[in-house]
């Protein structure tokens, strides 16, 4: 359980710390809300996509092993972003960090998913959920404190002395686990198609803005990415043992709840993007403030992650994930009133309160729900698909919704322009979250993920003849 939960917290940590480092890194490189862009989704985009192939991978030769390739990799990268002299160069780094990521994530559900008796599995991926998922959320003031101290390629330094601990953990206590059933090759063709089809999607819906939907590059893009991810299906179709079963889709139960993993993180996902640096840019928080911001977020996971699983096993998934998606909307749409003279306690502190409480409620349920709705020998493929969505989702809302805001070029840097691009965005992300609630409402079944009372052993009549033996004598009634 430490290493999962310590090698997963890296890869999320990465995905909020850097967020609040954006501002300083943009002013150090002169970036543009492109370049910003892409650093973020640079990595996104590597995760997303290859975090199939690492479950393949892991279920292949061995999820213990595969996962350690990925906390080495994904640490090496995090020199290298440290070590970054341009926006170029960092990017490039944030790609290969992706590439780690992919490798551990998908390994470290399915390292408990086979560590774990079934009764126990939504209690331990509560645990799992809330403790390397509050680390998204420690992210921010973590990284706050390490910009304004130390400097912002700290936040990539951090990653070292914890992929050290979370390696020696894995190859001396991990146990080792695998799909023995395979035989074939891997999917790597399917691998390759699944990139291009999210780095061209990306492509498009971040340059966009700047170079006109219309234009000659974005167009080829958008083509280039349509056309790999119908080659993508089809490649999963027709191969013997493919990176993505499709067959796990016509589980109803799995695809509503990737539907609802897809809309909940695009929504919170693109909005915490855009907070950080309006708190920053457009209410004049230092990088520490800004960061604790969102401690809220931090504690209430710690807390009742945990227990929000337990109850989605005593009253099934549905009612969970649809008031906690109704929730999460609630707080977007309270923050799209957050603007350059917002006060924390009274507009910033609810808004973040709010969020935290349908976050907790939502993530640990939605992903014992995906999990729970395959075959235990899918486990692999499942965590990865899980892991694979909700980046998908992040990506596209983080290249989108700066572009529904109406924000481009530099101007991230003005105040007035980030406080009016985020209550758009803001509003928008608040309508794709109440379309995960009807999803799950919908779609979700009533007893998913439900366990009902252990049943109660009741003694069984004795095969005997005779009165039953007590202390080795038999036990007579008063008539002999």
């Amino acid at each position: 359980m430490a290493a999962a939960v310590l090698g997963t917290s890296m890869v999320f940590l990465d995905g909020t710390v850097v967020n609040i480092a954006l501002p300083a890194i943009g002013a150090e490189f002169g970036a543009s809300i492109t370049g910003l862009q892409w650093i973020v989704n640079g990595y996104l985009l590597t995760l997303a996509s290859l975090v199939l192939l690492g479950g393949a991978l892991g279920d292949r030769y061995g999820r213990a092993w595969i996962f350690q390739v990925g906390v080495i990799g994904f640490t090496l990268a995090s020199v290298l972003c440290a070590m970054a002299t341009s926006t170029e160069l960092l990017i490039a780094g944030r790609i290969l960090q992706g590439v780690g990521g992919a490798l551990l994530t998908p390994g470290s559900l399915a390292i408990i998913e086979a560590s774990f008796v079934k009764i126990d599995r939504a209690r331990a991926i509560g645990a799992w959920s809330g403790l390397a998922g509050a680390s998204m959320a420690v992210g921010p003031p973590l990284g706050g404190y390490l910009v304004e101290a130390v400097g912002w390629r700290s936040v990539f330094f951090i990653n070292v002395p914890i992929g050290i601990a979370v390696a020696l953990i894995a190859w001396r206590k991990v146990p080792e686990s695998r799909d023995t059933s395979l035989t074939g090759r891997v999917d790597f063709p399917g691998a390759a198609l699944a990139v291009l089809t999210l780095a061209a999607a990306s492509y498009a819906l971040i340059e966009g803005p700047d170079l006109g939907v219309t234009s000659p590059t974005v167009i080829a893009a958008l083509f280039a990415s349509f056309t790999a991810a119908a080659a993508f299906l089809l490649v999963e179709r027709r191969t013997r043992e493919p990176m993505l079963p499709l067959g796990l889709f016509r589980i109803q139960t799995f695809s509503a709840a990737n539907l609802v993993t897809f809309l909940v993180y695009a929504a919170f996902g693109g909005a915490l993007f855009l907070l950080v640096v309006l708190l920053q840019t457009g209410m004049g928080y230092s990088p520490i403030l800004a960061g604790a911001a969102t401690l809220p977020v931090t504690i209430t996971m710690l807390l009742f992650s945990s227990r929000a699983g337990a109850l989605a096993q005593r009253i099934g998934a549905r009612i969970p994930l649809t008031v906690g998606s109704i929730v999460i909307a609630f707080s977007l749409a309270l923050m799209s009133r957050l603007g350059t003279d917002s006060d924390y306690l009274t507009d910033v502190l609810p808004t973040v309160t709010v969020l935290a409480i349908g976050l907790t409620i939502v993530v640990a349920p939605v992903t014992a729900t995906t999990l729970g709705a395959v075959p235990d020998e899918n486990a692999g493929v499942a965590s990865a698909v899980s892991n694979a969505v909700s980046r998908t989702g992040q990506l596209f809302a983080i290249a989108l919704l700066p572009a529904v805001g109406g924000l481009s070029g530099e101007e991230y840097d003005d105040p007035a322009a980030i406080a009016s691009a985020f209550e758009t965005a803001s509003l928008f992300a608040a309508g794709v979250c109440l379309a995960g609630a009807v999803v799950a409402w919908t779609l979700i079944d009533r007893d998913a993920l439900k366990v009902g009372e252990p049943e109660r052993v009741q003694p069984a009549d004795c095969g005997l003849a005779g009165a039953p033996l007590v202390g080795g004598e038999a036990v007579r009634s008063a008539d002999g």
